[in-house]
């Protein structure tokens, strides 16, 4: 099956279809895009150059299944189509936030989160604790978190003891 992503004129994504092979199929029995854009224009009423294959199986710029990533991320309901960079964009998560576009995701002005540490992996992995940081945009840092499970109130209970 493939997977096209109707857009708007603004290039923000509508829907998302899936479409047989077949459908996609040239005169010499090759799948071809614009085959399928033709076929969806044609059975949904919809301008063919506003259809966008897309890639199940591709987030971050990366196949999930080590196959060659396509157009950066699946495309969802309220990504936004970039057709200079050929990248699916999903909502920007942050005002200060950039394109990373060889990575096809939004990174802060800083660059990633630092690493937890092996303790606080192991201490997440018990489920009784939480550590992980936050994007703090007012102060452009990351912020780092800890919270403790409050077995009695069944909530997560955030700890300022670093």
């Amino acid at each position: 099956m493939a997977h096209f992503a109707k857009i708007s004129e603004d290039n923000k994504v509508l829907q998302i279809l899936t479409l047989n092979n077949v459908s996609m199929l040239d005169s010499n029995g090759v799948e071809n895009e614009t085959v399928g854009k033709q076929y969806l224009e044609k059975h949904h009423n919809w301008p063919a150059h506003l259809w966008v294959q897309t890639s199940y199986n591709t987030v971050e710029n990366t196949h999930r299944l080590g196959g060659i990533p396509f157009r950066g991320n699946y495309a969802g309901i309220g990504y936004t189509w970039d057709q200079e960079n050929q990248i699916f964009w999903p909502k920007k998560p942050y005002a200060s936030w950039v394109k990373n576009i060889s990575e096809a995701r939004w990174q802060s002005p800083i660059g990633d989160a630092p690493q937890l540490t092996e303790e606080q992996i192991s201490q997440n992995a018990s489920g009784v604790q939480s550590w992980g940081y936050h994007w703090n945009e007012e102060n452009q840092v990351w912020d780092l978190l800890h919270h403790i499970w409050n077995e009695e109130n069944q909530v997560w209970e955030l700890i300022n003891d670093f």
